[in-house]
């Protein structure tokens, strides 16, 4: 274990994270006066003054930058303008709904996806890989909202099996997570396809076959672990992108989770609630990344040593 590459990984991870916290940090204040969103047309100028000290809003960008700097190294990431609670406690609250249409939108993919990919990967030009490539082309050239809407038209306004827009039991979660999981799973399949047909055609599997080692064998143990860093990379970003890619699926089927308190508190102007988010969505990203890089580390010690050098040229 290269100490030094951990570190490096670490290092990049905390300079991701300052860079998140500064762009959102910019951009809201310079997309409008969040006191003029908040209050009515006719708040006098006093009013606007009055809620733009009690936000800390009155000080020069520096200074409302570094107060938030702080104040997040301290666990503080503001309270909410709409309800005044801490905008933490607001987006923990919707992670829970959240995780539970990602998650189940994962399982889909780990379940569909690398199979998929294996399969069209051992019967290449085939039937089967004709299939599994056709499906992949589909997911990942249809949108997601557009599938969601007509998900709905078919299952919900047509069929009437399945419930459009909310929470609450399973059948409410299979529209949002199918359509969520399609282009991941697509893309996983893909991903996989190709990593396996390089791996197949590398010398020491044809050495394993000479050697007589059994087909089941060979793709088990020899072709599948080679093949797994690059669909570990794919897997990685999609697990890293769970929370953010909700957004359109959440306001598409209504789905109260951290996807949708983003949407609402953009239209809304709720500056704190909105950084939360955003810095709960990087913080997701920069941890998986690292979780990946680990992991190649263990798939194959190479990485460290190949990444170290790189890191340090």
């Amino acid at each position: 274990m290269n100490i030094q590459f951990y570190l490096t990984k670490l290092l990049r991870g905390a300079m991701t994270l300052l860079l998140a916290v500064t762009f959102v940090f910019i951009v809201l204040r310079a997309s409008g006066d969040p006191a003029q969103m908040m209050l009515s047309d006719e708040a006098s100028p006093q009013a606007i003054e009055a809620f733009r000290k009690r936000w800390g809003l009155d000080g020069s960008y520096l200074e409302q930058y570094l107060t938030y700097l702080f104040a997040i190294i301290q666990g503080d990431f503001g309270d909410s303008f709409r309800d005044g609670r801490p905008a933490l406690q607001v987006v923990l609250e919707r992670i829970p709904v959240t995780l539970q249409l990602g998650i189940t939108a994962l399982m889909i993919t780990l379940l569909l996806g690398v199979p998929a990919g294996i399969m069209a990967a051992l019967n290449r030009g085939r039937m089967a890989d004709h299939a599994a490539m056709s499906f992949t082309i589909f997911g990942q050239s249809v949108p997601n909202f557009f599938l969601g809407i007509i998900l709905i038209l078919v299952f919900s306004m047509t069929l009437r099996w399945l419930p459009s827009s909310g929470t609450g039991t399973v059948w409410h979660l299979i529209m949002p997570a199918l359509t969520l999981g399609t282009a991941t799973t697509a893309t996983v399949a893909r991903f996989t396809r190709s990593s396996m047909l390089d791996v197949l055609h590398q010398p020491f599997m044809r050495t394993a076959k000479a050697k007589g080692i059994p087909h089941n064998r060979r793709v088990t143990r020899h072709a599948l672990p080679n093949a797994a860093i690059p669909v570990v990379t794919v897997i990685g970003m999609r697990i890293g992108g769970l929370i953010g890619g909700t957004v359109t699926i959440e306001t598409v089927f209504a789905w109260p989770g951290i996807g949708m308190l983003l949407v609402n508190s953009v239209n809304q102007r709720d500056l704190a609630v909105v950084q939360a988010v955003v810095l709960l969505i990087a913080l997701t990203m920069v941890v998986v990344n690292l979780i990946v890089d680990f992991t190649y580390g263990w798939l194959d010690p190479r990485v460290e040593v190949h990444n170290l050098k790189k890191a340090t040229a």
